[in-house]
């Protein structure tokens, strides 16, 4: 049987009592992390994640949200802890959005990127990236196209590296354009990946440990006022 994976993607700004709701079902452990951050935003952007991802895995495994609880796993990968280690996780941020992804047996990896104006896409291409791929970054036909690229593949390579647990910079120069399985340099393994339907200004993907297929479902968070309101399914490739 195929694997399925499910991607919600999350605004930071949402209603008050979907807030609270996220509040609610942290541990300790993560309202003092929370409450470490010295700017509200960035207290917001953790609650909300880390209370979805609570909320969205306790849905899955019809268990209580402030009951499940992540530990070390491979690499340092946090893991679901027994009796719910079956289940796989994995979650990202930037700007103003998140992502969470949730999948069974196979470790998974999700990442979402804010195209950022003004950054230096191409030289930080030549710099990280293999030289095809910095090709492709600087081939883009104006600003806004050299940005969507350079997101689109770091988008890619962060979510396989959070597949691996891995670390980011040995593997900023893996291959991951047009590729629907990558190598991850370390720790040396392969990773099917595929794009992810995001908002507009952002790139985003989600990588499954392994070279066999999946199929993914993804989501804006209710309410979210993006996409179609839908669900996306891809079997392992790329959306165009």
């Amino acid at each position: 049987m195929t694997d399925f994976v499910r991607v919600w993607i999350i605004p930071v700004d949402v209603p008050a009592e979907t807030a609270a709701s996220c509040r609610d079902v942290l541990d300790d452990s993560e309202r003092a992390r929370a409450a470490a951050f010295l700017s509200p935003r960035d207290q917001q952007r953790f609650i909300i994640a880390h209370g979805a991802l609570r909320i969205l895995a306790g849905r899955e495994l019809g268990a209580p949200p402030a009951a499940l609880s992540w530990i070390p796993g491979q690499y340092g990968k946090p893991v679901l802890a027994a009796p719910w280690s079956g289940l796989q996780t994995s979650l990202s941020h930037s700007g103003d959005m998140i992502a969470a992804a949730i999948a069974a047996v196979r470790p998974v990896g999700v990442d979402v990127q804010h195209l950022v104006p003004g950054l230096d896409t191409v030289g930080l291409s030549a710099r990280f990236f293999p030289p095809e791929e910095a090709g492709y970054v600087a081939a883009g036909r104006d600003a806004g196209t050299r940005a969507a690229r350079f997101a689109r593949l770091w988008a890619r390579k962060e979510a396989v590296v959070k597949s691996a647990g891995g670390r980011l910079w040995p593997n900023l120069t893996i291959a991951v354009h047009d590729r629907d399985v990558v190598s991850c340099a370390e720790p040396a393994s392969p990773h099917r990946v595929a794009d992810i339907c995001a908002p507009a200004g952002f790139r985003a993907a989600v990588a499954l440990a392994g070279a066999a297929p999946f199929v993914l479902e993804t989501a804006g968070w209710p309410g979210a006022g993006w996409g179609r309101g839908g669900l996306e399914r891809v079997a392992g490739t790329p959306l165009q």
